[in-house]
């Protein structure tokens, strides 16, 4: 994720600093590793690349704001060291600025709180009741079998119909491209499903500004640049509203009848 680049670097920390893609880390020493599964931007499950584990002072961190069933399969339960996750991305309820971590090593945790409390003098209570009762609203919608009061079947359905209607539309040109991903068995449907990431890694054949040949067409997206790829590419949210949504589908099919 661009904003990992962006918040180390600005901090501009006498302890640590961005080394980037891990593919390439190849230095000695202490170090984190941030797994961001599903990515952000392409939406592909990621794993551990450095992995030292005789390095006593290596340190991995989890991101799996995006691992919710109406995004990915749930594969199996993740168990690792330290794992994030956010409350904005399961119910788009951004604004309540709420995220949790998962922590085994208990000073790890205390030292992780501290942080919060020095950076921003705590967590707001409101936004921790109010998160608290749609969670547990979100629950209660899970004991049903009903496609539309089912949180993460509506979810996944609208996510389904809106990557279908995208890849047809990508389908008619040979100017576009879209990942593809495997289908995989996921342990809350319990049946093999497709991936129907948050975000749209959109790419292009021709070699053109992706991200401002889209904004001519007023098209709002980010660059692959700003995600660490290259002008060919750039992500586009799924999670519009409807109308959003589908004036982005027709943009696109004119940029297409050009």
């Amino acid at each position: 994720m661009a904003t990992y680049v962006e918040e180390t670097t600005y901090v501009r920390s006498g302890m640590y600093n961005w080394e980037g893609d891990a593919w390439s880390f190849d230095k000695k020493g202490p170090y984190i590793e941030l797994v961001t599964s599903p990515n952000n931007p392409d939406g592909t499950i990621r794993e551990t690349v450095v992995n030292r584990p005789d390095d006593e002072e290596a340190k991995v961190i989890h991101d799996f704001a995006y691992y919710w069933p109406h995004y990915t399969p749930i594969t199996r339960r993740q168990d690792h060291d330290i794992m994030l996750f956010t409350f904005s991305k399961i119910t788009g309820h951004a604004g309540s600025r709420i995220g949790w971590a998962l922590v085994k090593d208990k000073e790890v945790a205390k030292k992780m709180v501290g942080y919060i409390i020095v950076n921003s003098i705590g967590v707001s209570k409101e936004s921790q009741v109010r998160t608290a009762k749609i969670l547990n609203v979100l629950k209660e919608t899970c004991k049903s079998e009903s496609e539309s009061e089912n949180f993460f079947k509506y979810g996944r359905e609208m996510m389904k119909d809106r990557w279908e209607k995208l890849r047809e539309v990508v389908k008619e040109s040979d100017a576009f491209t879209l990942p593809k991903y495997p289908e995989a068995f996921c342990n809350y449907f319990g049946k093999s499903l497709e991936s129907y990431p948050a975000f749209a890694w959109l790419g292009t054949k021709e070699e053109t500004d992706l991200a401002s040949e889209l904004r001519r067409h007023k098209v709002l997206c980010r660059a692959g640049e700003r995600c660490g790829s290259d002008k060919k590419h750039v992500r586009v949210s799924m999670l519009s509203r409807e109308d959003d949504f589908n004036a982005f589908l027709e943009r696109l099919a004119n940029m297409k009848a050009h």
